[in-house]
């Protein structure tokens, strides 16, 4: 199927959005053939809104925001499809003109905060150098906005911080200077992978609400890309479930969470505790995610699917639209209260 074939034909008076993915492939070439990571992704980014992509591990949620940020790692690279910012095409742009759109247009917070800061140089330094980059500012005005920067961010001592080495801060206060850094140009659209994997819970809720806070107060949108249903349904408006380098659902978050139509979104919410029920044992997903060498024909979950018919074998399903929210599925979930797995 071509992947064309999944783009949804927007209302006409809808705004423009800010970021719109149509038909993204993503290829990696290796000693057994070129291996197609993402598969005909479609989906857009509107101004001032938080998008979360979720999927178990290899789904292919990461090599997303790569991609849309202009840093796959070779040997992967797009290998069809378009992406757009504000009309103008990115996936097409030289390097030169990336690193300007990169950080001043789209800011990042990855995973990891010791990846994204130079362990050698000060955070006021570095949030400086980042500033003047991207503005045209002097070296007064850069340091006193990074010094505003890190007392939105929540900060204690923020002044005194300026002067300290990442090594001296805590995981949290580490990721706070990261969302400092990745909002310093005042970008339009922050792609956050797994910003809160490493921290704890209390400070998981920290970094989110404060992520969320300083988006909106900009005018940002942000794509939110995690394993972690929870914080997607405290933090998002609309959700996109990937598997095997394809969506298989996409809507309202509420929607999704709870009367989701593809037997896999299904699977990976009776999957979280429930402190609310008691029941005996947590539902699983039978299986594992298929290698890149080895996606199935047809709907790629089909092999961990117990709804799974002869047509899931040999055509691959559209994303199209249902009751409640699109889905990529020959046979959704028709009510909340249909057993899914």
């Amino acid at each position: 199927m071509n992947p064309s074939d999944q783009v949804h034909n927007p209302d006409a008076a809808a705004p423009q959005p800010l970021l719109s993915v149509r038909g993204l492939c993503v290829d990696f070439a290796s000693r057994r053939g070129t291996l197609r990571a993402l598969d005909g992704l479609n989906f857009d980014v509107q101004a001032g809104e938080v998008l979360g992509v979720v999927g178990e591990s290899g789904a292919g949620k990461s090599l997303t925001g790569a991609a849309l940020i202009g840093l796959l790692d070779p040997p992967g690279r797009v290998s069809a499809g378009e992406i757009h910012w504000l009309g103008r095409r990115l996936d097409t742009l030289p390097e030169a003109e990336w690193r300007r759109v990169r950080g001043r247009e789209i800011g990042a917070v990855f995973q990891d905060p010791l990846t994204s800061l130079n362990p050698l140089i000060k955070i006021g330094d570095q949030l400086v150098e980042t500033i003047r980059t991207h503005l045209p500012l002097d070296a007064a005005a850069a340091r006193a906005r990074a010094l505003s920067l890190l007392q939105a961010t929540g900060i204690p001592a923020a002044e005194a911080r300026l002067g300290q080495y990442p090594h001296q801060l805590s995981g949290g206060m580490r990721q706070r200077v990261v969302i400092a850094l990745a909002l310093a140009a005042g970008p339009k659209l922050v792609v956050a992978d797994e910003p809160t994997t490493a921290l704890d819970v209390s400070t998981q809720a920290q970094i989110m609400a404060l992520l969320r806070g300083l988006c909106r107060e900009q005018g940002a949108a942000v794509l939110l890309i995690t394993h972690d249903m929870g914080v997607i349904a405290e933090t998002c408006d609309r959700v996109a479930v990937m598997y095997a380098g394809r969506i298989v659902e996409m809507g309202p978050v509420a929607e999704v969470i709870h009367r989701p139509s593809h037997p896999y979104t299904a699977g990976l919410m009776a999957s979280i505790p429930d402190t609310d029920q008691t029941r005996p044992r947590l539902a699983q997903i039978d299986g594992a995610m298929p290698r890149l060498d080895a996606i199935p024909a047809g709907c790629a979950f089909h092999p961990r699917c117990p709804r799974a018919s002869e047509r899931c074998h040999q055509e691959r399903p559209a994303l199209v639209d249902g009751a409640h929210t699109r889905s990529a599925c020959w046979h959704p979930i028709s009510t909340a209260h249909e057993e899914p797995l």
